[in-house]
């Protein structure tokens, strides 16, 4: 080949080159917003479905985690279409599930604070069912948006003090992890299988939601918060046919009826 020829092969070789390494960084679209949040699916330990939210994402005007019941009507919006359609056309729901436990009306049955206002006060009462098998807790985050989940007496506590002041709220229960220790009550040997849904407060500074997609014990689903997503402290939601997830990113939408609920709500303005 002579030389001018293989000179120039050369250089087209090298331009190529260039220009395919400007390409992989030019669509590298890897940025804080889009690591404020994700949902994924998972087969191990056993199969479920978890959205996560950097808490730090929630303190911004972007994102904001909020807590749903009635419409305009005072109705109860009972299934994540509804909801869908109330939202303003600035705001996209990018995931939510069922908030907590509610009575025969989907009115909730404990602890809820939507924007400031107090739906339901704080139940203290002891009695039958898991709500009832204590020590149950609270989710619940200030205007900063500054999210915990804490058990109820000791919230009941610092509301009492003024050192909690609720803007979203929904109580439930059991507590599933209590600071870094499972619920005393459940046991490692137990047959009780149900599908279920909660939201755990994790080491790496993220909120996990959670959504069975097979039945599995409590004990089970506490240890999954605890050791395979390092969450201190996580809440029992509810189980059952109440167990909802609505996440579009990887096609999960059901169609139940429910109480409140519970989503992250990106502005687009």
């Amino acid at each position: 080949m002579p030389t001018s020829i293989l000179t120039l092969s050369l250089s087209l070789i090298v331009l190529a080159l260039g220009l395919s390494a400007c390409q992989q960084t030019d669509t590298d679209t890897t940025n804080l917003d889009t690591d404020s949040w994700s949902c994924q699916t998972q087969d191990t330990p056993f199969a479920y479905s978890v959205c996560r939210v950097d808490a730090n994402g929630l303190t911004s005007d972007r994102y904001s985690l909020q807590l749903f019941w009635q419409a305009s009507n005072d109705q109860p919006l009972l299934t994540f279409d509804t909801l869908l359609s109330t939202l303003p056309k600035t705001e996209t729901l990018n995931f939510a599930m069922n908030a907590g436990m509610y009575n025969e009306n989907y009115a909730p049955i404990g602890y809820t604070v939507i924007k400031g206002e107090e739906v339901k006060s704080l139940n203290l009462k002891e009695g039958g069912g898991n709500f009832h098998l204590l020590p149950n807790g609270v989710m619940w985050w200030d205007k900063t948006g500054h999210v915990q989940i804490t058990e109820s007496h000791a919230l009941d506590e610092q509301i009492n003090n003024g050192n909690a002041q609720p803007w979203y709220a929904t109580q439930s229960g059991p507590m599933l992890v209590i600071n870094d220790e499972i619920h005393p009550q459940f046991n490692p040997d137990s047959t009780s299988i149900k599908l279920r849904n909660g939201a755990g407060i994790c080491r790496d500074g993220s909120i996990q939601f959670v959504n069975t997609d097979e039945p599995v014990t409590f004990y089970q689903f506490a240890t999954l918060f605890k050791d395979e997503l390092g969450c201190p402290n996580a809440l029992f939601l509810d189980g059952g046919i109440a167990s909802a997830l609505y996440a579009p990113s990887i096609d999960k939408q059901d169609k139940k009826e429910m109480g409140v609920m519970i989503g992250l709500v990106e502005n687009k303005e």
